[in-house]
């Protein structure tokens, strides 16, 4: 059966535009309430920026045969647990039954780029990290190896394009983080948590700042692209909707006498 990559392009575009829309909407909001973030934050605390992404993830889902699936997006039921601390909210969590099929993040950056490159590069490798210790611990049952998915929104801008020096005071880091952009980076960090297994696929997309009407983006590697991504998804769930749904779990009853 062919993979069915529901129209991802156009969808992303949809999602792009939506991303700009929200964020335009959040800033109004908060200035016309007089409750205004510093810098460019009040754009992205209304927290729904990147739903348009959510959409795209429950099409591929459906268009690839999982109709018994739970598209989980709600914060309570996007909770799994972790290793190195309890647990951890996805943006969206994929399940069939009891059994995990997809653990999906979302995150973007507009602005600060100094100020928050290290924080989404720390906290994309930690909870990972954190989710495949779990796993292997037995905390999720014992099923088959789970999607997780990364997908990184930068704006596309003359900072977040700029050569950054890299201070280098007693070791040399590796050549390709050498004057690289953030964007450079952030391709870099993709590519890398692919190919370390920390995620079945990463994607990172750069939109420039005026493309609230065309939904206008830019990849920049075949395996940071959105295509990479969504074909290994659609693959995901394709292979599980193949196989038979897992058995229920009875509960534990306690018996008193």
């Amino acid at each position: 059966m062919a993979l069915d990559l529901a129209n991802y392009r156009e969808q992303a575009r949809d999602a792009i535009k939506a991303f700009w829309g929200n964020r335009e909407a959040a800033a109004r909001k908060q200035e016309e309430t007089g409750n205004i973030d510093r810098g460019t934050r009040g754009a992205v605390t209304a927290g729904n920026n990147l739903n348009g992404f959510l959409a795209l993830m429950q099409s591929l889902v459906r268009a690839n045969g999982l109709h018994d699936a739970q598209i989980h997006i709600d914060k309570g039921l996007v909770v799994l647990p972790g290793y190195f601390r309890p647990t951890k909210q996805w943006d969206v969590v994929v399940m069939r039954g009891n059994r995990l099929v997809a653990a999906l993040e979302f995150k973007s950056q507009v602005g600060s780029y100094g100020n928050n490159y290290n924080n989404r590069t720390e906290e994309a490798i930690g909870v990972a990290h954190c989710l495949w210790t779990a796993w292997r611990e037995g905390a999720l049952g014992d099923q088959p190896r789970p999607f997780l998915g990364w997908l990184m929104v930068v704006g596309d801008e003359d900072e977040s394009r700029r050569p950054i020096r890299t201070a280098q005071p007693h070791f040399n880091v590796f050549p390709e983080w050498r004057d690289a952009s953030y964007i450079q980076r952030y391709d870099q960090l993709c590519r890398r948590l692919v190919k370390e297994g920390l995620y079945a696929a990463a994607a990172l997309l750069a939109t420039p700042l005026n493309s609230a009407e065309t939904g206008a983006y830019a990849e920049f590697s075949p395996l940071s692209g959105l295509e990479y991504f969504v074909t290994t998804f659609a693959a995901h769930i394709a292979a599980e909707a193949s196989r038979p749904p897992p058995p229920e779990v009875t509960p534990l009853v306690q018996t008193h006498t």
